[in-house]
């Protein structure tokens, strides 16, 4: 379980195959083998370390469902390491199993900060409401605008400064992670309570 709180901008240090390695400092803190780590909002395993770096291995699901599939050395990335129980949260619980991806659709700025409108598919769209929650990348974000195939969010500067927002232009695909309790309610909704026994 995340927060949605970036913790660092790692930078993909190597590729082979369906393994990463990653370049990070702060996510390396008390970090073990067999330790999850969201990356790019996705919960994924490291499965060795080196000094400054660590590896990952991305499954065939997680490069069908993000956009980690595509990246490449040099790509920056947002780590967070998991919630402490008992720790503050600062943004909203996030699973770090991501849905699906969408695509920067416009990016404007509001003042000093940004104003990004994501297309996503309406399968995605539905689960998406005004003022609730929505991870990008990995980022806790509330949406201020919603569409069927599009949302709005907007980023303060320290959070475009400190996540791959800084680097993202308009047709980037990005990871999106939809608030779970929406998808919960609409299954809950959708089946007949089973009868007592």
């Amino acid at each position: 379980m995340f927060t949605g709180i970036v913790e660092e901008m790692g930078r993909i240090r190597e590729r082979v195959g369906d393994t990463l390695t990653i370049e990070a400092a702060v996510t390396l803190g008390e970090a073990r083998v067999g330790d999850s780590v969201a990356v790019n909002g996705a919960c994924l395993t490291i499965t060795s370390m080196t000094p400054g770096a660590f590896t990952v291995d991305i499954s065939p699901e997680t490069q069908r469902r993000t956009n980690l599939g595509d990246l490449q050395p040099g790509a920056p990335l947002n780590l967070e390491r998991p919630l402490a129980y008992g720790g503050r949260v600062g943004g909203h619980l996030v699973q770090g199993h991501i849905d699906g991806t969408g695509a920067v659709a416009a990016i404007s700025p509001e003042g000093d900060s940004h104003l990004f409108t994501f297309s996503v598919p309406p399968a995605l769209g539905r689960y998406v409401v005004e003022k609730g929650y929505v991870a990008v990348d990995g980022v806790s974000l509330t949406a201020v605008e919603v569409a069927p195939t599009s949302f709005t969010v907007a980023v303060i500067p320290y959070t475009h400064r400190n996540t791959v927002f800084g680097s993202r232009t308009v047709g980037d695909v990005v990871n999106i992670e939809v608030d779970i309790l929406a998808k919960y309610v609409e299954r809950l909704l959708g089946q007949p309570a089973a009868s007592p026994e």
